[in-house]
């Protein structure tokens, strides 16, 4: 069996090297590539479909990668890992993930134990497996009242790209008034609402992005995929 390590930090890459050779006495080979961009051709080339996807990496990230590699290889097994629980990351690969592809999620703090039995679960077993440590980081961070749901994350995206309302009806399908209701929610939820001071003006769309960045909802990786998606849109709109 092979396997593909995607990792920018030699020092998690040769942690999980030995942590491979420990749980997985089935690995044949291990190939290493230093970023995304490298992950996605190694893939390519090697024919791999067993994978440890860093996700913050510099040169493209560990969703992007991802998407690329199961666009081409859907029943590829992939093991995500990161030192973040970010809510913008789940979200990220709930949306690219094939159906029925086995897939998980583990951060970098866990335990050599945790890492090993994430690694058979999904790379052997093919289960799906996000480690309970991510949930219970973002359960600290949101309540099932103030997470945002789909439309509402689309339009915060959008809000961060600078896209007015009317722009937003238009690329999310949506009417006018759902655009602003939806807007008028995730203020809600992120805590731009409760900020309110009668001597105080607040802009309610930058405080939403700030409060939104913050709170991990969105990431750095997350606006610059979410700007490629757009151009595109813009393009086609042309």
């Amino acid at each position: 069996m092979k396997v593909l390590i995607v990792e920018d930090d030699q020092f998690h890459a040769t942690y999980l090297q030995d942590a491979l050779a420990e749980a997985l006495p089935e690995v044949t080979e291990i190939v290493h590539a230093i970023d995304g961009a490298a992950g996605e051709d190694a893939a390519r080339q090697t024919e791999v479909e067993a994978i440890v996807m860093d996700l913050q990496m510099v040169n493209r990230n560990g969703i992007e990668a991802a998407r690329s590699i199961w666009a081409a290889r859907p029943h590829s097994r992939i093991l995500f890992w990161s030192n973040y629980a970010d809510e913008a990351y789940l979200r990220g690969i709930a949306q690219i993930v094939p159906e029925d592809s086995a897939y998980g999620y583990v951060l970098k703090t866990a335990s050599r134990a945790r890492l090993k039995l994430a690694l058979r679960a999904v790379l052997i077993e093919g289960q799906i497996m996000v480690d309970r440590e991510i949930h219970r980081l973002q359960k600290r961070g949101a309540s099932p009242r103030t997470r945002l749901d789909e439309s509402e994350y689309d339009v915060l995206l959008d809000l961060a790209l600078g896209l007015q309302d009317k722009l937003i009806a238009e690329r999310r399908g949506m009417s006018l008034r759902t655009v602003q209701n939806r807007l008028l929610s995730l203020y809600e939820k992120l805590g731009v609402v409760s900020e309110a001071d009668e001597h105080l003006t607040l802009n309610k769309r930058v405080r939403a992005l700030n409060r939104a960045l913050v709170t991990r909802t969105i990431n750095t990786e997350t606006l610059e995929a979410a700007q490629r998606e757009l151009a595109t849109w813009l393009a086609g709109r042309v």
